[in-house]
């Protein structure tokens, strides 16, 4: 019996864990959850699941759902604050933390639950982009094993299974392209924040949907490929792959070439992670390769989609170069989805900050949080 914690468990990465959990409930029990301010699904989680702990960051939430447990006499433990992740993070009943919250709030918590021993199923990819050198030091110290969820990054950690990491030659990051694959820069200056969220291939939160337009997303996931897999950016390489099949590649010295297929579902990287290093029996569609006659690939267009550019340059410069490149990002696609600059402000914002913030090689946890509390401050006054 695995006991499982999740951080960020009414998100679109939580949800989906949920739903492994519930397929074998012989195998896992559910410790914690938390989330920011949805107290209607942590209340249907509890009534499901029946937690010892959850934790919600916003006030009015977790006053509802402690009222609520209050008055059903509902045993779960309901802790308010950033000091509530912390806490699921660190609670020794749990094995295993999945840190699925999105942004950097995941940097501390996921921290502590590495310090407690836990293995850590990731699916924030902040953490490594800001905190990568801290994060991989502590978890080699602690001897924790960080297990990617991720499904690029799932991918890649599965096609290196047996197989000696001096012997690769390059990781070969896949990525659908989003939903404006093939256009140039003169036609997406008005695209809507409904067509940036359209993405054709996977079913994912808001955030995550905008940063896979601007391609942003892949560049996130080269910093991370980075540190977990301790790989230079010069042998990281996008591949476009608009069918999303092959969820990424590792190409050997010898020429071989491993690639990870699938079906275009979180689940399938969720269960893995959940149970690495043994293989569960499916609960995703298998892939039936008559309807995928074709597979096709591509260079990824870094002058339309300069996000991605900007993300293997502020990578190779390192310290607090990431940090920026995040804050900064974070913010202007929270502008962007409430409608007050447009698709290519986006990408622009974030070089602004990248060349008007000064970087620093020595990075600690606590220079992160300043450094992206004064990069969203500087975005957000822009336009005031």
């Amino acid at each position: 019996m695995k006991n499982i914690s999740i951080l960020g468990a009414t998100g679109s990465i939580g949800t989906q864990t949920l739903d492994v959990i519930r397929n074998d409930p012989e195998n896992f029990n559910l410790i914690g959850v938390s989330a920011n301010k949805n107290s209607a699904k942590i209340i249907d989680i509890i009534k499901e699941f029946n937690p010892k702990y959850a934790a919600l960051v916003d006030n009015k939430a977790y006053n509802e759902v402690k009222e609520y447990c209050m008055l059903n006499n509902i045993k779960t433990k309901v802790i308010y604050g950033i000091e509530g992740l912390n806490y699921i993070a660190e609670e020794e009943t749990a094995d295993t933390l999945v840190t699925s919250v999105v942004g950097i709030v995941g940097v501390i918590p996921t921290l502590k639950g590495i310090k407690s021993g836990k293995k850590i199923a990731l699916a924030n990819k902040e953490t490594l982009v800001v905190a990568g050198e801290i994060v991989m030091r502590e978890a080699e110290k602690n001897n924790v094993s960080i297990v990617p969820v991720d499904s690029e990054h799932c991918a890649i950690y599965q096609c290196l299974q047996g197989n000696n990491r001096d012997d690769i030659d390059k990781i070969l990051l896949t990525a659908s392209g989003g939903p404006f694959r093939g256009r140039k820069q003169d036609t997406l200056k008005d695209v809507t924040v409904e067509q940036a969220l359209n993405h054709p291939r996977w079913h994912m939160g808001k955030k995550i949907s905008i940063d896979s337009a601007t391609l942003m997303n892949k560049g996130l996931e080269v910093i991370e490929a980075h540190w977990l897999f301790n790989t230079e950016f010069k042998d990281i390489k996008v591949i476009v792959h608009p069918q999303s099949i092959i969820h990424s590649m590792v190409q050997y010295v010898d020429g071989s070439v491993i690639a990870q297929m699938g079906s275009t579902d979180m689940r399938l990287p969720i269960q893995y992670a959940l149970n690495y290093p043994i293989r569960k029996e499916r609960i995703v569609e298998k892939l039936d390769f008559n309807k995928f006659s074709t597979l096709t690939f591509e260079e990824p267009d870094m002058i339309t989609f300069k996000s991605l550019a900007l993300a293997y340059e502020a990578g190779k410069a390192g310290g607090l170069m990431p940090t920026i490149l995040n804050g900064a990002n974070e913010e202007a696609v929270s502008l962007f989805m409430e409608r007050k600059i447009n698709f290519l402000d986006i990408a622009n914002i974030v070089e602004k900050c990248l060349c008007k913030f000064i970087n620093n090689k020595d990075i600690t946890v606590e220079n992160i949080i300043e450094t992206d509390r004064n990069v969203k401050k500087y975005v957000r006054n822009l336009c005031k």
